[in-house]
């Protein structure tokens, strides 16, 4: 079979992952071999893929391939998330591009338009995924809202509710006025933002005088109940017992007392607004304050403001400036920078809003899950993220659980008519404890009515690892004994809160034990500048047409290549290019390998047993190294030693080593030797670049239809020979300084050298590899330097190559020379530095001693120049 002269990605990807599956290679099903489980972070059921996704499959993928290669069951479970905000807005927006409010939909309704939007859109990724080789076991895909995953979540709110652990009541929460629900704590974000602090007037009732109140909000004032000062805090001690009237709503309201204040901050004097700010809301409940409500869930100010109705809270703050000014109750504005919180899903700003809602107890859950985490049980890549996770669960608060959504799990609760709720898995059931509770049997359905609320959707998600293997419906069956807990979490580290803590949580208070073995946090990908990669700033390139332009090999290749664990990821397309060219290397050495005609019957040159033998010790050492890196979770590293292996050892030394004269045949014994190097370099090189790898391995003799390298084990051989190869590594570097010599004096390859070696010779067990590659006619060991000679040192040894008439003498002397003066000055800089006595008293350590040794460089340099100089002018 003809090999192509060049290496296509577009001919080849398709083919064998096409292959792949018709084999049934990513399936995985229980049995007495050691079980490998992955399963995927969901992404967006409507998403596409962005950059994020291709880091964190592609890690996800290289960990799958080695275990399947290790001889393990490798299960790749792949999945999708409901994502409640992100699809409804989708759901939303769409319909308003039709005329269609929601509004104007009963809930079945625009559950249909959202059903039928998530079948329109819905995969989408996980088929681009394959695009990039994820070999996923495909037949297993789930999805949050599948009737598994959605009887599990049904099951586990009953199950905990309960257990007295989910509680409904009227609590302050996060409010995103664009997406029209609450958020929890960590789907907040808080971003620095330079704004005015408002310096307000509260007129003294029944007095001529006035308290000061500085604000950030003065659209809020409409809400205020009291005024509070601290108690200790002399410049506004006039003010106890006194009442002040809000400006412009004229409403009169008590100054209170309490040591939360903080006396330095602004006037001293805090605005209490108990509907509107999580302090002010503790504030009114330890002081009985009545509580005024005056935001509409739009953000928009509600008939209760009683002044600007309908208008929008930042429009509000405009305006109230205005007339706090025309009214003299605005004393004065300053600039003032602070944070302020915005809705990760939608990015407005965050309102907070007393709301009933249903929350989760999280001490319990907290407290079971902390302790594994921070005795290594299950481990964190890299262990760094222990303390983060630490300070959350020790600070944790109860989880608002509920979202005012009609796309998602819909709260199982059912109201009585006469009061107070019931809990169950479905209708029939509800209304059977319906019954029950208020004894009446002859309650129907249309008598309860269920909570409009949706489920937050991590509520699903962090039961993932338990209900892909269908363990909150039937515990204890067959899979999940198999494949629970699983092994390895591959997820960014902004989700520790919102998923990884609390699959931990759901874990151990299901299973009695973790749900993956180990973690490793991927950094974010950031462009060059360091910018977050994002379509809004359009500096995140298609993945599509990344893998279109340089292969998912090649794409692969380069995201590995700046991807160490925890760290974010400079991105930079050259890495692809690079990943590209990779793949263009290895297709070019097999093509060479190929090309060779073959005779058993030819003697094996020595150099040719020499290269065999080092080969096999330094791809052993690699395998080994690779195998530790990847116990380490330092995947980046292990690709860049196995790339090493490939392209340096491999390519550069060892096939140029063992390669005949052109047109001459090669030994079977030293080709069969190479094939299969060339076959285990394949297996440690799969899991990074599958496809090219598996091109190959097919091309490069007859298979049984449906062999794959994917499944081949990947043996360990651990025998190196390392006083050999330390021995090879001083030949490889008498090689590239003989080639130095040759490219400095501009001496043909052709030409024949001669090599000495003053004293013993360091590398005389492998003088056959020298004199093969570098074209020698001998080497030998004399007593002392030759005239007219090049020289180098390694180590302590000295080497000289004779170079009699082969060289313009009076130009090599001027070149010498040239070189000698350049070394002479630089010596000038070092010694002055080393003469400074503020310099030595002060430099670190390592400096001077840095220093120190470019000294002694620069003197051995000189000395051996004058030397040379001096022989050449005999």
């Amino acid at each position: 079979m003809e090999l192509a002269s060049k290496y296509s990605p577009a001919d080849v990807e398709s083919k064998w992952y096409q292959y792949w599956m018709e084999h049934n290679l990513f399936s995985s099903k229980p049995d007495s071999r050691e079980p490998y489980t992955i399963v995927i972070p969901p992404p967006n059921v409507t998403g596409v893929l962005h950059m994020g996704h291709m880091l964190n499959n592609t890690i996800q993928d290289i960990l799958i391939r080695r275990a399947r290669m290790e001889g393990k069951n490798a299960c790749w479970v792949p999945g999708t998330d409901h994502a409640s905000i992100a699809t409804e807005a989708k759901v939303v927006n769409k319909l308003a591009a039709q005329g269609i409010k929601k509004t104007d939909l009963t809930r079945e309704e625009f559950l249909k338009h959202a059903w039928e939007w998530t079948h329109e859109h819905g995969g989408i990724i996980l088929k681009q995924l394959r695009r990039l080789g994820a070999s996923c076991d495909w037949d297993r895909t789930a999805f949050t809202m599948d009737e598994t995953r959605s009887e599990s979540v049904l099951k586990v709110f009953v199950d905990l509710h309960n257990k007295g652990l989910i509680y409904r009541g009227v609590r302050m929460v996060n409010w995103d006025p664009q997406a029209l629900t609450a958020v929890s704590d960590e789907e907040v974000i808080y971003k620095e933002e330079h704004g005015k602090l408002y310096y307000l007037r509260y007129m003294i009732e029944g007095e001529d005088g006035y308290a000061i109140v500085a604000t950030t909000r003065p659209e809020t004032i409409m809400g205020d109940t009291a005024m509070c000062i601290n108690p200790n805090d002399p410049k506004n001690a006039h003010l106890k017992g006194k009442k002040v009237i809000v400006p412009l709503v004229n409403r009169v309201i008590p100054v209170i007392e309490d040591d939360y204040v903080d006396v330095e901050f602004g006037t001293g004097c805090l605005k209490v607004t108990p509907a509107h700010d999580v302090n002010d809301y503790m504030l009114g409940e330890k002081y009985n304050l009545p509580i005024i409500d005056i935001f509409n869930d739009n953000g928009t100010i509600a008939e209760e403001g009683e002044l600007y109705v309908g208008m929008d809270r930042f429009d509000v703050r405009k305006q109230i400036v205005k007339d706090l000014a025309a009214a003299g109750l605005l004393e004065k504005e300053e600039s003032y920078t602070n944070k302020v919180g915005y809705s990760e899903r939608t990015n407005v700003v965050i309102e907070p809003k007393l709301s009933m809602q249903w929350f989760l107890k999280m001490e319990h859950l907290a407290e079971i899950a902390l302790k594994p985490v921070m005795d290594d049980e299950l481990k964190f890549y890299p262990p760094k993220y222990k303390n983060t996770y630490r300070h959350w669960m020790e600070n944790i608060r109860d989880w608002n659980i509920s979202r005012q959504l009609w796309w998602g799990h819909r709260i199982p609760a059912w109201y009585l008519p006469e009061g107070g709720y019931v809990i169950a898995m479905n209708e029939q059931e509800a209304l059977e404890l319906a019954k029950e509770k208020t004894g009446n049997p002859e309650l129907t359905l249309n008598d309860l009515r269920q909570d409009e609320d949706c489920l937050d959707t991590w509520f699903s998600s962090w039961l993932w690892p338990i209900s892909l293997f269908n363990g909150i419906l039937d515990p204890g069956n067959e899979e999940m004994k198999y494949y629970y807990p699983t092994s390895d979490l591959v997820t960014g580290p902004d989700i520790i809160f919102f998923w990884v803590a609390r699959m931990i949580m759901a874990g151990y208070e299901y299973e009695g034990d973790m749900p993956f073995r180990n973690v490793y946090f991927t950094g974010i990908v950031r462009d060059k500048q360091g910018r977050k990669m994002s379509k809004s700033l359009g500096n995140s390139p298609d993945p599509l047409e990344l893998i279109d332009k340089y292969g998912a090999d090649g794409v692969r290749m380069g995201m590995m290549l700046s991807a160490p664990a925890g760290n974010d990821i400079l991105f930079d397309e050259a890495l692809c290019e690079q990943g590209r060219n990779f793949a263009t290397k290895i297709w070019n050495a097999f093509r060479l390998i190929k090309g060779w005609t073959v005779d058993s019957n030819i003697e094996i040159p020595e150099a040719a047993k020499l290269a065999t033998h080092w080969f096999e010790s330094v791809q052993n050492r690699t395998a080994i190294e690779v195998a530790d890196l990847f116990s380490k979770y330092r995947i980046s590293d292990a690709l860049m030693a196995v790339y090493k292996l490939f392209w340096d050892d491999f390519s550069s030394w060892y096939l140029e080593m063992i390669k005949p004269a052109y047109g001459q045949p090669i030994n079977q014994t030293i080709y069969d030797a190479t094939i299969g190097y060339l076959e285990n370099l394949l297996t440690l090189l799969h899991p990074f670049m599958p496809f090219i790898t598996e091109e190959i391995w097919q091309q490069m003799y007859p298979r049984d239809n449906g062999e794959s390298l994917m499944v081949i084990p990947m043996s360990m051989d651990t025998y190196v020979d390392k006083s050999f190869v330390e021995t090879f590594d001083i030949a490889k570097e008498v090689i590239s300084h003989i080639r130095t010599i040759r490219l400095q004096k501009n001496i043909a390859q052709k030409d024949t050298l001669e090599l000495q070696v003053i004293g013993e010779n360091p590398a005389a067990e492998v003088n056959a590899v020298i004199m093969k590659m570098c074209n020698l006619s001998a080497i030998t060991v004399v007593n002392t330097k030759p005239e007219g000679a090049s020289t180098f040192m390694i180590g302590t040894t000295e080497f000289a190559v004779p170079l009699g008439n082969m060289i313009d003498v009076e130009a090599e002397i001027a070149r010498m020379e040239a070189e000698l003066k350049h070394k002479e000055g630089f010596l000038a800089g070092v010694m002055k530095k080393l003469s400074n006595e503020k310099f030595v008293n002060n430099a670190p350590a390592q400096v001077l001693e840095l220093e120190r040794k470019k000294q002694a460089d620069a003197e051995s340099i000189i000395n051996s120049l004058k030397e040379s100089i001096a022989a050449l002018k005999k």
